[in-house]
């Protein structure tokens, strides 16, 4: 049996653990080793597994990930999040379909703090979907507009989807979360775009909410300006070089529990609630990205990557017809896999052929990033349509697809402007860097 044989045998292997409810960091262990051990011998593996294990864990550009989890959990504990629906909800809450436009507003703010789409559609849902039932909207819209701006909280700085890759790729956190800044805002805007042609289309989806006082409007604004804050200045210090990203996620995280004591808002049982989730979700993506640095030399050692790179570019597409193809089979991922799986499984893989083509590894970062957000609706897995289903009880998971139908295609959209038009993405991480 050849070595890419065997590769292939693996990755086949870790798809059927993964089928089989193995967590997808244990599977990509599993396979790693085992698969070094069958190449190279056990000692081989053995070594693999220690050091790559130590180096991955030990790497200190990993600490932003359990203080920007923490940020957004005690953000959520101490009610932060509400205010911000409720600063969007009083502004534009009284035009057509201004509750789902809300509730994106609300989505791509909390999105800047927790840098997770499950919280932040399960956060801005607990708090819209009611308003939304209330003043009459379709369940459609109402839940298709909640599970599609959950997955801003995928793209929008800090993104665990943006630290993921850049340690898997070895490039810079800072330029990345800077890079999702502009396509953030543009996929926000057209979501909103989305909800108005919507409501436009059928008033009844979407009716308007009740008109808020201009002065009501400020004090709303006034109550989520703390947070707002917080969100300028970790972002900010990170383009002004104040802070690295790792030093902005402490400011952050600090700021926030500050606040939240401040308030008095946050007691004993929700605050251990916050820590225990964040060291949950911490130890889940570290053994993911264990998994994924075990992986990687096995998939080295059997030159998958470099094989595929050499089949596709041979088939004469060019550069961005290989990364069409790309981007297909991304999309058919989503349909089945988890979106922090499919970016680990597929990067170590795809990054090779995407550099061989000339790419710029920063901007194939928010390509991914984004078709990687598409997959987190897409059926039959659409792991945010479940979420917001956990939310949203009553509503069949059907009206749930249809309701993110329109907004698929929006973020469809949003990933032709960007290859399209690469500076969309590329034009603040360089202006940051020259």
């Amino acid at each position: 049996m050849s070595e890419f044989t065997i590769g292939l045998a693996g990755l086949g292997a870790m798809f059927v653990l993964m089928i089989l409810r193995t967590p997808v960091g244990m599977a990509m262990l599993v396979v790693g080793f085992f698969g070094v051990m069958i190449l190279n011998g056990s000692r081989s593996a053995n070594a693999v597994l220690l050091t790559e294990t130590f180096s991955a864990t030990s790497s200190y550009s990993l600490t932003v990930i359990p203080l920007f989890i923490l940020m957004g959990n005690i953000a959520s504990a101490a009610g932060f999040s509400s205010r911000l629906y409720e600063a969007a909800f009083a502004w534009v809450g009284r035009l057509r379909g201004g509750l789902a436009s809300a509730s994106i507003m609300g989505c791509a703010a909390f999105a800047a703090v927790s840098g997770s789409s499950v919280a932040t559609a399960v956060t801005i849902g607990r708090v819209a979907l009611p308003q939304m039932k209330r003043f009459g909207y379709s369940n459609a819209l109402a839940t298709g507009s909640i599970a599609a701006g959950g997955t801003l909280g995928f793209l929008i700085p800090p993104s665990t989807g943006f630290v993921i890759y850049a340690i898997l790729t070895e490039q810079s956190i800072g330029q990345l979360f800077m890079a999702g800044i502009l396509p953030g805002l543009l996929l926000t805007a057209l979501f909103m775009a989305t909800v108005t042609l919507i409501a436009w289309h059928d008033p009844s989806a979407g009716p308007r909410g009740a008109a808020v006082p201009l002065r009501e409007r400020f004090k709303a604004l006034a109550l989520a300006f703390p947070l707002l804050l917080v969100i300028v200045v970790s972002i900010g210090g990170i383009y002004l070089g104040v802070f690295t990203p790792v030093e902005a996620a402490g400011v952050g995280a600090g700021l926030v529990i500050l606040m939240a004591l401040a308030s008095g808002k946050l007691d004993r049982r929700s605050a251990t609630r916050a820590v225990s989730d964040t060291v949950r979700t911490t130890a889940m993506l570290y053994l993911i990205i264990i998994g994924a640095s075990v992986l990687n030399p096995f998939l080295a050692l059997t030159h998958v990557p470099a094989t595929l790179g050499e089949a596709m570019t041979s088939v004469g597409l060019g550069p961005y017809g290989v990364l069409f193809l790309i981007l297909l089979t991304y999309v058919v991922l989503g349909m089945f896999m988890d979106g922090l799986a499919m970016l680990v499984v597929t990067t170590p893989i795809f990054f090779p052929i995407v550099m061989s083509l000339g790419f710029d590894p920063i901007w194939f970062g928010v390509i991914a990033v984004i078709v990687i957000e598409m997959g987190m609706i897409t059926p039959p897995v659409g792991i945010n349509v479940f979420v917001v289903k956990s939310v949203a009880k009553d509503v069949p998971m059907s009206t749930i697809f249809r309701g993110v139908l329109p907004f698929w295609f929006a973020m469809a959209a949003c990933l032709l402007a960007i290859v399209l038009f690469p500076q969309i993405a590329l034009l603040i991480p360089q202006a940051m860097f020259q």
